[in-house]
């Protein structure tokens, strides 16, 4: 029956609870069942959430651009005084400050605004500040997502990484420093969680194979050290390591067309596999596999495709962020240990992240 003058859906082939659920008639009944009105209005509340997500994103870029959560974290301020601060009519920035409020970032106590233990958060924890004012690439690619999944057109993000084209890729050196600066601020909380993960006991020596400027290693050291360590990536990438102590060899090569350095016993790929074709992936394992000693172990840390339990964070954002870069995908745990498995390894095992959207870890070793 047409609702609204909209035709109703076609339920043919549905289950049982789809059906249900795209029934007007059971929605009307719902909201008048006192038992059954919640589950309505927090259905209701997910999804509209879902198809407001992207102005939650926008509203919070805003709150980093004009730094209102960084004045809030000094002290409390009214909201005219937040105008000023951000040179803002006084109007606009309290639909700003509704808008914090309502993803809880902050809250209207006594006449001023106070900074939320979730807006505190947000402002402590590496990485994310930097994720956001990344963004403006991704949000423009993600301005047309057909075009974006059928691959019309080149996307921001692939021009923002340059890198990840082949060994001379890193050839801008203001983009080589964004890239550096936002991996370092990220890989912060990544190296803690993969800390949480892995037990490096046996290992004698680690290298960390498209590590960035050594934020991984320096995490590993602190927590570990007796081990020796080596930095590899891409030369004008490893050019910015600093601080790593004398235990860390730092060698600049690509992983594609350069033999990896020889000694280590133990391998780290963290969020590297991800950024790669399979091709590509395959023939890095393959290699790392020919490089370890016997019982040498690969560790891969990265976030992961939930697979048969699709994950909101990793199969919806790292999905379509890698897909706009152009040359990797986000895969599952089972994916990447079935591409261990071809390459030779064994004792593959998956170790689920406490946060996916920060990292999952696989860990392999060498027969």
């Amino acid at each position: 029956m047409p609702i609204g003058g909209q035709p109703a859906p076609r339920r043919a082939g549905l289950g049982l609870a789809a059906r249900l659920a795209s029934s007007p008639r059971f929605h009307a009944i719902c909201a008048r069942i006192p038992g059954l009105k919640h589950i309505a209005r927090a259905e209701g509340r997910a999804l509209f959430s879902i198809v407001s997500g992207f102005a939650q994103s926008q509203a919070l870029l805003a709150l980093v651009e004009l730094r209102v959560l960084h004045s809030l974290a000094e002290g409390p301020a009214t909201s005219d005084a937040l105008a000023r601060r951000s040179d803002l009519a006084a109007e606009r920035m309290c639909i700003l400050l509704q808008a914090g409020a309502a993803m809880r970032l902050l809250h209207h106590r006594r006449g001023q605004w106070h900074l939320s233990s979730r807006g505190a958060a947000f402002l402590t924890v590496p990485g994310l500040e930097a994720m956001v004012r990344h963004h403006g690439a991704f949000y423009r690619d993600l301005a047309d997502p057909v075009a974006l999944l059928r691959g019309d057109a080149p996307t921001a993000l692939a021009q923002f990484w340059p890198y990840v084209f082949g060994a001379g890729g890193a050839t801008d050196p203001a983009v080589t420093a964004l890239y550096s600066g936002l991996m370092a601020d990220s890989q912060g909380l990544v190296a803690t969680d993969t800390l949480g993960l892995v037990d490096f006991r046996g290992i004698r020596h680690l290298m960390d194979v498209g590590g960035g400027t050594g934020a991984f290693l320096r995490a590993v050291g602190a927590a570990h050290p007796h081990l020796d360590m080596t930095l590899f990536d891409l030369p004008a990438v490893v050019a910015g390591a600093r601080g790593l102590g004398p235990r860390v060899t730092v060698q600049g090569g690509s992983f594609r067309d350069d033999p990896l350095p020889q000694g280590p016993d133990a391998i780290s790929l963290v969020r590297v596999l991800y950024d790669h074709a399979d091709s590509t992936v395959l023939a890095l394992l393959s290699k790392i596999y020919a490089s370890l000693p016997p019982g040498g172990r690969l560790i891969v840390s990265e976030p992961m495709s939930g697979g048969a339990r699709p994950d909101p964070a990793t199969d919806v954002y790292f999905a379509l962020y890698t897909l706009a870069m152009q040359t990797g995908r986000t895969r599952s745990a089972a994916e990447i240990a079935e591409m261990l498995r071809n390459a030779g390894f064994s004792q593959i095992s998956v170790r689920p992240g406490f946060r996916p959207f920060v990292t999952s870890v696989v860990v392999a070793t060498k027969g």
